[in-house]
């Protein structure tokens, strides 16, 4: 959604859904078969897919172009291979990058006989468009988001964060009932907060998983949690 008109709500219930037999996928954003003017992307922000792979399957090999890929695994575990040579399994709490550019071909397969995959993969529009194509993973251990925004992405790859070729900063953060984070959206950018998992309280609105919500430059956001939640905060020009 292109308007900044704020907060805007996006429930869980009103994604778009696709189910077959091996995959169980929410939409946040128009994707696919499911298309929604209302619900083309926010800022750079242009894909947030919420994936359940059944055991023993997964994507077989496809391509991508100019596009800035982040994979995010909840559970499970997921492999990886691509036409770069880059052959890697994603286990929780890990962020792998792929900046498809030019043009990538990759697959993403739950190996597992008995164990689904949950994740979340994310597009940003890139800032430039022909870039080389590249690709990066890092682990972010629990402790380190713990009640606190952990960067996890970032144009310039700071504290350890992934490079994006886009004005993004991506945090993520575990939320249990003692713990309180504040943010304030700098002027003149925007928040998109979703929430990955469990239950999380924003100034005063509770949201689940699945749900998001959008702010306006200046807002002051008070997150916690009366049980426990895990949230992806895209910062975004």
């Amino acid at each position: 959604m292109n308007q900044t008109v704020m907060p805007i709500v996006r429930k869980s219930s009103d994604r778009g859904h696709v189910q077959i037999d091996w995959l169980n996928s929410y939409h946040t954003f128009s994707f696919g078969n499911y298309q929604d003017p209302n619900w083309i992307q926010f800022k750079s922000l242009r894909v947030i897919n919420d994936d359940v792979i059944a055991p023993a399957s997964g994507f077989g090999t496809h391509g991508h172009q100019n596009m800035e890929i982040i994979t995010y695994v909840l559970s499970g575990a997921l492999e990886h291979q691509d036409s770069l040579g880059t052959g890697a399994v994603i286990y929780p709490g890990e962020v792998q990058r792929m900046t498809a550019g030019t043009g990538i071909t990759h697959s993403e397969f739950n190996n597992s006989p008995s164990e689904s995959v949950h994740l979340l993969q994310i597009w940003i529009i890139p800032d430039t468009i022909g870039l080389t194509p590249s690709y990066e993973q890092k682990a972010f251990p629990a402790g380190d988001k713990q009640g606190k925004l952990r960067l996890v992405a970032a144009r310039d790859g700071r504290d350890g964060a992934v490079t994006i070729h886009q004005d993004v900063n991506l945090y993520i953060s575990l939320l249990t009932g003692d713990d309180r984070i504040s943010y304030q959206v700098p002027p003149n950018r925007s928040v998109w907060l979703h929430v990955a998992q469990g239950e999380v309280t924003i100034n005063d609105r509770v949201l689940r998983a699945g749900d998001a919500i959008a702010y306006a430059g200046d807002a002051d956001l008070q997150l916690s949690s009366s049980s426990s939640g895990e949230i992806l905060l895209f910062d975004l020009k």
